[in-house]
């Protein structure tokens, strides 16, 4: 009986611990994407957001001009001098390079998130979207708009296949991949 007694105490110690430890892991984020917290980090009307270099960088519009926030955990966020008056839609990272694009043909770029260069982009129309991969960033909008650039400084306009309002764009597998309304789908391998 003392030996059970024992060792049927150790047995349930080690149980305990082991759920304690089970019960404190499930919490410390392991199901990412599971648990929300709301942020309200102002009265800013938020498009986009990405992460790079340690940095989460979220773009948007605030009274009638760009917004950009940044936070290194997502949490605590802080409002930044955009380089532009005009609303931003899209923002990327690539190439130790933040882009964010807008309105008007707006691009910006910032190589630490914090100070922001407007930058040509040889188009008036409104740009959604930007992604980088296999080298280039590329930059979507209205009217079909496809521009490409290795630096995220200087643009070439591309010759669409559309006339739709390209929204999204994203790299992945080796592919540009770019969407509009009406179930509008472009590659670029």
């Amino acid at each position: 009986m003392k030996i059970l007694r024992r060792y049927g105490a150790r047995l349930l110690v080690a149980l305990l611990l082991t759920l304690a430890a089970y019960n404190a892991s499930a919490s410390s984020g392991s199901e990412a994407g599971t648990t929300w917290t709301l942020r309200v980090p102002g009265f800013n009307d938020l498009s986009s957001v990405t992460y790079g270099n340690g940095l989460f960088v979220a773009v948007g519009e605030f009274h009638d001009g760009g917004t950009i926030l940044t936070s290194p955990d997502g949490v605590n966020w802080t409002q930044r001098v955009p380089g532009t008056s005009n609303d931003l839609e899209g923002v990327g990272y690539g190439n130790n390079t933040f882009v964010a694009v807008g309105r008007f043909g707006t691009i910006v770029t910032s190589q630490d998130g914090v100070n922001w260069t407007q930058r040509a982009s040889k188009t008036v129309n409104n740009l959604y979207s930007v992604a980088y991969g296999n080298g280039i960033f590329v930059a979507v909008g209205e009217g079909g708009t496809i521009l490409t650039s290795p630096d995220g400084v200087n643009w070439t306009v591309q010759t669409s296949p559309t006339r739709a309002f390209l929204t999204s764009v994203t790299y992945g597998n080796g592919t540009f991949v770019a969407v509009a309304g009406f179930g509008t789908i472009l590659t670029s391998p």
